[in-house]
């Protein structure tokens, strides 16, 4: 009986790491969010230009060569919209009923305690996403981390 406990926590484990990294994966290619793009960007572009002490000419030609680069990849991933939605939802299917087999296993007060988790991370994933998007969270949802 030990032995089934223990294989039932590995396969929940195992799914709730491939509905995360399916999640993760999902997310940062539907994403393609400008605000988060320009944000690692201008990071990017800032230790660049420090770093080779660029001159405005040439941050300007490279803040136009970066901003091309964006474009291109966009026009890669808008084909595929439609199916990363799609595994999105799925995702968070997957992510739902993981969370729900992991409270099977736990005691009434580490069932409250996992739910606060939970919540807590969705909240804290909603405020990044709401940052992130343009327009304040235009971008599908996502599975919870949990």
């Amino acid at each position: 009986m030990d032995r089934t406990k223990g294989y039932a926590l590995m396969f929940l484990l195992g799914a709730f790491i491939a509905g995360g990294a399916l999640g993760f994966s999902a997310d940062r290619a539907i994403r393609g969010g400008r605000s988060h793009e320009l944000r690692g960007f201008r990071a990017y572009r800032q230790r660049i230009a420090e770093e080779l002490k660029l001159t405005p000419p040439q941050q300007a030609s490279m803040d136009s060569l970066m901003e091309q680069r964006h474009r291109q990849i966009m026009a890669l991933y808008k084909p595929l919209k439609p199916q990363l939605d799609s595994i999105a939802v799925l995702a968070r299917v997957v992510s739902d009923s993981t969370h729900e087999q992991i409270k099977r296993l736990l005691n009434p007060d580490q069932q409250v305690k996992f739910d606060k988790m939970r919540a807590a991370a969705r909240k804290e994933l909603a405020e990044k996403r709401s940052g992130d998007a343009p327009g304040g969270g235009s971008r599908p949802e996502g599975p919870a981390p949990f």
